[in-house]
């Protein structure tokens, strides 16, 4: 039982009080016994009064009531992950410390199929919200819109200072100046090699590779221990940057003790290591020489290094390169004005530009290599593109690998391709893409650098978490230190161990729009029923004095059936209807809830045995 400050002064109060007297009884009869002694009673008598004294002081202290007090706690870390376990995507964590909060990465994740008419899926941060005062700041590991995707929506909510990387902080930027939150946000930039203190917490910021640069994963010191949180990261021995992945930082701490380890978890399904981007460099070299054709590379607008040696290729074949997409040329302006790209001078030219020269001496890199409907790639494959035709002397190379959940949007565009004559190389007929993420082999490297007492993999759907549980067990962590967990599970961590201690929300806020949050899952119910079933309405004119209806029932049909080709059933609805009015005029019915209720189940009835289909019935009674 933990004991407030007031009950501890109290009862220890009373201890002395007890001990005092009985000191003072024992006092009196030895000084009896012995005069000699009276001088040092004396001493101690005045002592105990001091004593005394100064614990009343204490008791009676002014502003010091009982409820005021807070219970004693121990020192204790929370660990909460808002997004990013058991999904793709979201990627958020809440580190709690006392009275402090630090939160590393804020992204969102793209919506999923059944989410119908979705933009974005952004963590639930009302935990957040409700502890605002505690938040200090917020950590970014990189670029990436799963780690970066979300900052514009939560610090509508809460502002707090925002810390990553330049390239990191580059790419913030432009999302914040879009969404007008650029004036009002605190940016600071840190580099890897580097540590900070926020308040209790001491941040080391550690360089990893991935398909990204300026990545870090990040150290976290505690009061408790030491947590390591990778970040997104693979090890790269010959990175386009030349920043190698700083293993040994990683082994300075495991040797001093690592309390817990969160690492990445997205391919720990793939055997060995993940291959080096410059291998996907010596492919595009080999499909630029001699090609004597316009070549359109398709990538993610955020892998500058990709981009780097889609370029390198360009130049060294003599070709001019134009950029397709609003990401893609955000991203490259910012890496360019931030020294991440190296380009001649001349060589990129703009898109209004690729008519003047010979197909032979174009390179056009673009976005879409995911199929996503709104992006360049797929508005040329579809021949809506405004500024470039896909021609038959056209190549297309879709330099990325489908992330799951993509491959028949992917698949669609690569057909379309096809049909309109240009040659495609993809994933499955090349080496031209590398993952970003750490395979088994490299994952098992980490764990036995980093050796830390806990485990909990992050970053994936629950069968790579448990398989990098299992991968962990194998270089010798207790299956007992393994904390598989889902969102919002709240993992304590203190001097004695750790463990699971309870829950906090976290559940997915939907973007529709300008909407946030607004639209849950009774909307999206009625947006699947609608999309399978359609809609009929209902329209019916009633008097308001008399309760007769004066017009209707008039029907609309809408994704239901297609109505002048339906002319029957349509018929026998209005006569069902109209049975159905008169019956109720009969009754005296003249309450609208009663009148649409019933329509609603009769309708529904009729229509499922006649139609075997269920659409959305919404009756209007309109009073004259």
């Amino acid at each position: 039982m933990f004991l407030c400050e007031k009950e501890e002064i109290y009862i220890n109060n009373l201890e002395n009080t007890k001990e005092n007297v009985k000191e003072n009884v024992n006092d009196n009869v030895k000084a009896k016994e012995n005069p000699k002694n009276n001088q040092r009673i004396k001493k101690n008598n005045i002592v105990r009064k001091v004593m005394v004294k100064n614990n009343n002081m204490r008791e009676n202290e002014p502003n010091k009531k009982l409820e005021d007090l807070k219970p004693l706690k121990k020192d204790t870390l929370k660990i909460i992950p808002l997004g990013g376990l058991q999904e793709i995507g979201k990627n958020m964590t809440v580190f709690e410390y006392d009275d402090e909060i630090i939160i590393i990465d804020c992204g969102l994740a793209f919506p999923e199929d059944d989410m119908l008419g979705i933009d974005l899926v952004i963590p639930d941060i009302t935990y957040l919200t409700k502890n605002k005062e505690k938040i200090k700041a917020m950590i970014i590991t990189h670029g990436h819109e799963d780690h970066i995707g979300a900052i514009p929506y939560v610090l509508r909510q809460i502002n707090v200072p925002i810390y990553a990387t330049q390239l990191t902080l580059g790419l913030i930027e432009n999302k914040l100046d879009e969404h007008k939150l650029l004036k009002t946000t605190k940016l600071k930039c840190v580099k890897a090699g580097t540590s900070l203190n926020i308040g209790k917490f001491k941040l080391d910021f550690i360089r990893v590779s991935h398909s990204i640069a300026d990545s870090i994963a990040i150290a976290i010191h505690t009061p408790v221990g030491v947590v390591v949180h990778t970040g997104d990261f693979k090890v790269d021995y010959t990175p386009i940057d030349k920043d190698i992945i700083d293993l040994a930082k990683f082994a300075e701490l495991g040797k001093e003790g690592v309390k817990l380890l969160m690492s990445d978890s997205t391919n720990s399904e793939r055997e060995g290591y993940t291959m080096s981007e410059k291998s996907v460099g010596k492919v595009l070299d080999g499909i630029f020489n001699n090609c004597m054709k316009r070549i359109i590379v398709a990538t993610f607008a955020s892998n500058v290094h990709r981009v780097q040696q889609i370029i390198n290729s360009s130049e060294r074949n003599g070709r001019k390169v134009a950029i397709v997409g609003r990401s893609m040329i955000n991203v490259i302006n910012v890496a360019s004005k931030l020294g991440y790209l190296n380009v001649n001078e001349g060589t990129i030219i703009d898109v209004d530009e690729v008519n003047k020269y010979p197909d032979q001496q174009l390179t056009i890199i673009t976005t879409g290599s995911q199929g996503e409907t709104m992006s360049a790639l797929y508005r040329m494959a579809m021949g809506d593109h405004r500024k470039i035709e896909i021609t038959t002397n056209d190549l297309i190379v879709i330099s990325a690998s489908p992330i799951p959940g993509n491959e028949k949007s992917l698949s669609k565009v690569i057909d379309e391709l096809y049909k309109r004559g240009a040659d495609v190389i993809y994933h499955s007929l090349a080496d031209i893409h590398v993952s970003g993420h750490a395979c088994q082999e490299e994952q098992k490297l980490i764990l036995s650098l980093v050796k830390p007492k806990y485990f909990m993999p992050v970053h994936g759907e629950f069968r790579h978490l448990q398989k990098h549980a299992e991968i962990a067990k194998s270089v010798g962590i207790e299956p007992n230190n393994i904390f598989t967990l889902t969102n919002g599970r709240v993992l304590e961590i203190d001097q004695k161990g750790a463990k699971v201690v309870g829950t906090v929300p976290a559940g997915k806020v939907m973007v529709d729009g300008l909407g946030v949050g607004d639209v849950g899952n009774v909307v999206l119910r009625d947006r699947q029923h609608l999309s399978q079933d359609g809609l009929l309405v209902v329209v019916i004119t009633i008097d308001s004095a008399s309760g007769q209806v004066v017009a209707g029932p008039d029907i609309i049909s809408r994704g239901f059936v297609y109505v002048k080709e339906s002319e029957t059933l349509m018929d026998d609805i209005k006569k069902l209807l109209k049975n159905e009015l008169k019956e109720l005029e009969t009754k005296k019915v003249k309450d609208w809830i009663t009148i649409k209720s019933d329509i609603r189940d009769k309708l529904k009835d009729y229509l499922y045995t006649h139609t075997k289909r269920n659409p959305m019935i919404l009756p209007i009674i309109m009073e004259v």
